[in-house]
C-alpha cells in the first residue's frame, strides 16, 4: 500500500534506512545505486537500538546524502517518527514527513471490516500492546477503554494478548464481542481469524497466526461475515503486486 509521494522519495533517495516490515519489492523500487540499511525492530527479538538508528540518520544527513527513513504503515502511528523527527530537528537537519496508510486501517479495509459504521460506532481506539519500556501497556487504563463501548484496534499485541484480554473482560467488555486477528494484511500470505474476545486467546493458540498482526475488537468485525455471506463469489486472494502485465 504505497503512496505516490513515497514512491517519489524512493526514486530520489541515496540512502534507504528501512524497517523490518518493509516488503522487498518496495525496496526494489529504490534507485539501484541507493544504499540500503536495515533498521528493523521486532518485539521480543534482537533489534537495532533506537538511539543507533537516529544517530545513523544524523550521520548520513551530515554527509549531504538524501536519506529516506522507510517505515511500514504510517510513520507517525506507533512508528517512532516523532522521536526521530525531534532528534533531527535538535541537530538542525531539515526533513519532511510523508504520510502512510496505518496498519490498523489498511488491515481492516483489506479484510472487509469497516473502521466506522453508521449506527454501530462513533469513535475508534488505536492502542499498542507495548509501553515505552516494552512492558504490557500498564499505563493504559484498559477498564476505561472497555467502558467506551467503541471498537479497539491493537498494534503489536499478540505476545501480550492474554493479559490485555483479561483486563478488557475485567473492565466489563462482553466476552461475546466480535474479534478479528489480521495477519500480514494486504500481503500474499494475509490470513484472518474471526472469533470473540472471550475465545480470542484459546483460538489464537491453536491457529497458525502470529506477528505481524493487528487485533480488532468490536461490533464492526461482524460486518465481515455479513458481506461474505452476500458476496459468496468474492475472491479474497490478495492481488499480486506489482500487477502482472
Amino acid at each position: 500500500m504505497l503512496t505516490l509521494h513515497a514512491l517519489a522519495g524512493l526514486a530520489q533517495a541515496e540512502v534507504v534506512v528501512y524497517d523490518a516490515l518493509v516488503d522487498a519489492r518496495i525496496l526494489d523500487l529504490a534507485q539501484p545505486a541507493a544504499r540500503r540499511v536495515f533498521a528493523g525492530k521486532r518485539g521480543g527479538k534482537p533489534s537495532v537500538n533506537q538511539t543507533d538508528i537516529t544517530n545513523q540518520l544524523i550521520a548520513f544527513a551530515r554527509q549531504s546524502l538524501r536519506v529516506l527513513r522507510l517505515k511500514g504503515g504510517d510513520p507517525c502511528v506507533f512508528g517512532r517518527a516523532g522521536e526521530e523527527a525531534l532528534k533531527l530537528a535538535e541537530h538542525g537537519i531539515p526533513f519532511r514527513v510523508i504520510p502512510g496508510i496505518t496498519a490498523g486501517l489498511g488491515a481492516m479495509a483489506a479484510t472487509l471490516i469497516p473502521a466506522t459504521l453508521r449506527g454501530v460506532n462513533q469513535a475508534i481506539v488505536f492502542a499498542t500492546g507495548y509501553s515505552a519500556d516494552d512492558e504490557v501497556s500498564s499505563g493504559l487504563d484498559w477498564a476505561a477503554v472497555a467502558r467506551l463501548g467503541q471498537p479497539i484496534v491493537l498494534y503489536m499485541a499478540i505476545t501480550r494478548i492474554d493479559a490485555i484480554q483479561q483486563q478488557l473482560l475485567a473492565g466489563g467488555l462482553d466476552a461475546d464481542t466480535p474479534t478479528a486477528v489480521i495477519h500480514a494484511a494486504t500481503m500474499p500470505d494475509q490470513d484472518v481469524l474471526v472469533t470473540t474476545l472471550g475465545r480470542l486467546v484459546g483460538d489464537l493458540s491453536v491457529s497458525t497466526l502470529g506477528p505481524p498482526a493487528v487485533v480488532v475488537i468490536g461490533q464492526i468485525v461482524a460486518m465481515r461475515a455479513r458481506l461474505l455471506e452476500m458476496l459468496p463469489l468474492l475472491d479474497e486472494e490478495v492481488p499480486v503486486w506489482p500487477p502482472r502485465r
